[in-house]
């Protein structure tokens, strides 16, 4: 089948959403695509059966090799990490449905951490991108049966680490906007109302800000981790909704300067799990797209 000059762009969407969902940074999913781009341009495209499949195959296999030192690289990382935030400060575009389709939350994200690099490749050609077995065995070099195995392990790893609720959006930014509320304005009790009593907290510093090196647990001990904030933190915190990886989430700043990017999991109640990311150098697209 004859390809058009256009046809990495047209795919360029899909490329970047399976490759940010390996890798969890925008900088290694743009690397990959780059490497990608490069090969394209010196592929005999006339002669491809489809463009699409061969341009996904490229990035599959391009994001497992660098997920692979990745993985060595977050070996000595210090403390959680978490993907890099994917900011929205306005409600969705259909561009950013578009880039959404499938799910990229911060906890999904996290949750993706706990598998093997040929896990996270299969069970996200799988369950996200909707690829036949036989489509992932050719990209992975592998049999159809030993795919199958690789997501049904996934799938398995993934539900134990994930806690997953299905709640109306506006039910999760009117929570939300509560939480933000009484953290701003330092209400201990009225945020541990809103927490759920074995609440998680996943923090992301990166050695560069303070952040605990294991996930806090109890609504009690994370509404004081909020409410000794105000008082504290020169300059004052303000924090601002906005959307994180598809989800209400919070920006939170310090006198002023962007400080993180917070996601919120919630069972439609009470708020069961939040995810912080300090690290700097995880903030700084974020603080350039603002601008």
């Amino acid at each position: 089948m004859t390809t058009t000059p256009d046809a990495f762009a047209a795919t360029r969407p899909r490329l970047h959403a399976i490759a940010y969902r390996m890798l969890g940074t925008r900088a290694d999913a743009e690397d990959v695509l780059q490497d990608a781009w490069l090969r394209w341009q010196q592929a005999d495209q006339a002669a491809l059966q489809s463009a699409e499949a061969w341009l996904v195959t490229v990035v599959t296999r391009l994001s497992i090799d660098r997920l692979r030192a990745a993985k060595a690289e977050r070996a000595d990382y210090i403390g959680c990490w978490l993907p890099e935030p994917l900011v929205e400060v306005e409600e969705r575009t259909p561009e950013t449905m578009a880039e959404l389709a499938s799910d990229l939350s911060v906890a999904f994200m996290w949750a993706l951490e706990r598998l093997t690099v040929d896990e996270r490749a299969a069970f996200l050609l799988r369950q996200a991108f909707d690829r036949d077995y036989d489509e992932i065995a050719a990209m992975l070099g592998k049999s159809e049966a030993a795919c199958r195995q690789l997501v049904h392990r996934a799938t398995e790893r993934v539900r134990q680490g994930q806690r997953r609720f299905e709640v109306p959006r506006h039910t999760h930014r009117e929570l939300l906007a509560k939480f933000m509320h009484a953290a701003q304005t330092g209400q201990t009790q009225a945020m541990e109302a809103l927490l759920a009593a074995d609440a998680e907290f996943v923090g992301d510093g990166g050695g560069k800000m303070p952040a605990s090196s294991k996930v806090l647990q109890g609504g009690h001990r994370i509404a004081n981790l909020y409410g000794v904030l105000p008082s504290k933190v020169e300059g004052g915190v303000d924090y601002r909704l906005a959307e994180v990886n598809g989800e209400p989430g919070l920006l939170r700043y310090f006198g002023g300067q962007l400080e993180s990017a917070q996601a919120f999991v919630t069972d439609g109640e009470r708020i069961v799990a939040i995810y912080v990311v300090r690290n700097p150098d995880k903030l700084q697209g974020i603080a350039q797209q603002l601008h």
